[in-house]
């Protein structure tokens, strides 16, 4: 159950995006200081590996703010699920 000062999840699916390590870094150094965008969305975790793989873990207001947060980053955005944490 989302609380009330929690805005919604949304976890997407990248089926190939090769980041350079830069980029890597630069989306954990956002997501340790929890910067929120002009979209009002929040990196909360990406998943990767070496074959391009990535989910990304976004909190934001709603899914158009979660496509305009990739497409800001020039970065193809297919499938956008709203999710609920067990914990």
């Amino acid at each position: 159950m989302i609380g009330k000062d929690h805005m919604p999840r949304f976890m997407d699916f990248h089926d190939d995006l090769q980041l350079p390590q830069e980029a890597i870094d630069q989306i954990a150094a956002g997501t340790r200081e929890g910067a929120t965008d002009e979209f009002g969305v929040r990196q909360i975790e990406l998943y990767h590996n070496a074959d391009g793989k990535v989910y990304c873990l976004l909190e934001g207001p709603d899914e158009e703010a979660i496509r305009k947060h990739h497409e800001a980053l020039d970065v193809p955005c297919g499938d956008v699920h709203r999710v609920d944490s067990l914990l």
